[in-house]
């Protein structure tokens, strides 16, 4: 069985194939409700399915936008994918996702495949590690966002962010204000990323604080065994560890596993805070206390400003800082 055309639809209505083309490309087109909703079924009833090639070399686009994620275990960015997915449909876009392993070299490696496939834009949230993606998009002119992780190139990127500076300051003070002392964080390795770094950040804050001992800083990759590593190391430390603040509710969650298989009771024993309020949070037992971002609010920003530089709408460089907010639970007492 050869391939439906759009002459078979045509042949099936009997209208003209540009008739046919222009309804089924959404195309501005004066004709009645009854004659396009006649071409649409006759498309679906044929198995109609559009050459999308032809279709990119009228009219210069795929309509596709490509989102390269650095862990798709990491529930975060699986909520953030599906935020942008949605989004890109309603611009009649398809999303194609890329996953690096927290991988440089996976991630130029993606870009280059993206590339070549005439992707209209692309939304990264880096791995971190130092490559070329970033040049690579403005040499071949592809729109690009950079999401949630920062990259030592700031200037002239469209962005979308979350404060993380007064995330990590509103996870001390709640932590201060709940009556915690000896309170150790848990970094996330940023593999030479330089800014926005929640790390940092705790450091500043908890010397601003006089909270701060350097033996209960440490850090590890985002991941459930990161945050079981990590907090095994804390535990070796024989510290009065009464609270530890994680920069992730992944590596957060790990934490608890271990914490909890050594007979720890949260939190009557130790306290925990998260980062990020990933969907799971308010299902695992006892229910996680986070700081907050808006994750699916991240996604779609970052695809309307996608949007908007493949139109051409954007007249400068953006970027789009949104605040985070805490989600208190039963982790800390």
């Amino acid at each position: 069985m050869s391939k439906t055309t759009l002459l078979d639809i045509a042949k099936e209505v009997n209208l003209s194939k540009t008739t046919v083309s222009m309804v089924l490309n959404k195309k501005d087109i004066n004709v009645s409700e009854e004659t396009r909703n006649k071409i649409l079924e006759a498309a679906k009833r044929l198995n109609y399915i559009p050459n999308s090639l032809a279709r990119s070399l009228s009219t210069k686009k795929t309509y596709t936008i490509g989102f390269i994620i650095p862990d798709i275990e990491n529930p975060f960015f699986s909520e953030m994918a599906k935020a942008i997915e949605s989004e890109a449909e309603k611009y009649g876009y398809s999303m194609i996702l890329c996953n690096t392993f927290n991988n440089g070299s996976k991630e130029e490696e993606y870009v280059r495949l993206l590339i070549s496939k005439l992707i209209d834009g692309v939304v990264i949230a880096s791995s971190g590690e130092k490559n070329n993606s970033t040049e690579l998009l403005k040499s071949n002119e592809i729109p690009f966002v950079i999401l949630d992780r920062h990259i030592d190139e700031q200037e002239n990127i469209n962005g979308v962010f979350c404060d993380n500076k007064s995330g990590i300051k509103l996870g001390i003070e709640y932590l201060i204000k709940k009556g915690y002392k000896n309170i150790a964080f848990v970094g996330g390795n940023n593999k030479g990323v330089l800014a926005n770094s929640r790390l940092e950040y705790f450091c500043e804050t908890a010397k601003e604080y006089k909270i701060f001992d350097e033996e209960l800083i440490l850090e590890e990759e985002f991941s459930l065994e990161g945050g079981i590593r990590a907090t095994e190391n804390l535990i070796k430390k024989n510290k009065l560890i009464d609270a530890i603040f994680y920069s992730s509710d992944v590596m957060a969650i790990g934490g608890m596993k271990c914490l909890l298989r050594k007979g720890y009771s949260i939190p009557n024993d130790i306290g925990i805070l998260g980062y990020d309020n990933i969907g799971i949070c308010s299902f695992i037992e006892p229910e996680l206390t986070t700081i907050a971002q808006p994750i699916y609010k991240m996604g779609e920003e970052s695809c309307k400003l996608l949007m908007n530089e493949i139109n051409k709408k954007n007249k400068s460089k953006h970027i789009i800082n949104l605040s985070p907010y805490l989600v208190e639970r039963k982790t800390i007492r």
